[in-house]
């Protein structure tokens, strides 16, 4: 995971550096594309939800990296299908996630969502279901149509929602 944390950076940056220019642009309304993307991610849920393959496939750009807890990062369609087939055969999935905060670079073309989420899978050495929680960063990209595709995806495990609520008592 520590390998994402570069990649991320420099997502970031860019996103900073992009919302830097100045000059004779149109207005671009970040609220619009901020909840324009929050319905996405939305839709994003109930795709997980249908185990709608080629749906989630197509939130991705062509050249998109994507990355969970302890998978290599998949940066062609290939890879990135194979780790979400891995999500959609399981047959306990149960996955919600919701933005936090999303961020539109002024110059309306790259925007940031952070959030949380809540997994529930397969834990292949019980065959019973596992919950855990955790944050996202995604980085999205406008297209050429006008669309918005994740080009940077990472997810990071949190602690149990379990053990958040012991602590927070402590």
């Amino acid at each position: 995971m520590h390998k994402a944390i570069p990649v991320t950076l420099a997502a970031l940056a860019a996103l900073s550096a992009s919302g830097c220019t100045k000059g004779a642009e149109a207005s671009v309304d970040t609220a619009k594309i901020s909840d324009g993307i929050k319905a996405q991610e939305a839709q994003w849920v109930k795709d997980y939800a249908a185990k709608d393959m080629n749906a989630l496939a197509g939130h991705y750009a062509d050249d998109a990296a994507l990355a969970g807890p302890g998978d290599p990062v998949a940066t062609s369609d290939a890879e990135r299908r194979k780790l979400l087939q891995a999500f959609v055969t399981d047959p306990n999935l149960k996955l919600s996630f919701s933005s936090d905060r999303v961020e539109v670079a002024q110059s309306g073309d790259l925007a940031s969502s952070r959030g949380h989420y809540s997994l529930t899978t397969t834990d292949k050495a019980t065959n019973k279901p596992v919950d855990s929680a955790g944050t996202y960063l995604t980085v999205y990209k406008k297209q050429q149509d006008g669309s918005w595709k994740a080009v940077e995806d990472f997810i990071t495990p949190g602690p149990a929602p379990a053990a958040a609520a012991t602590a927070a008592a402590k």
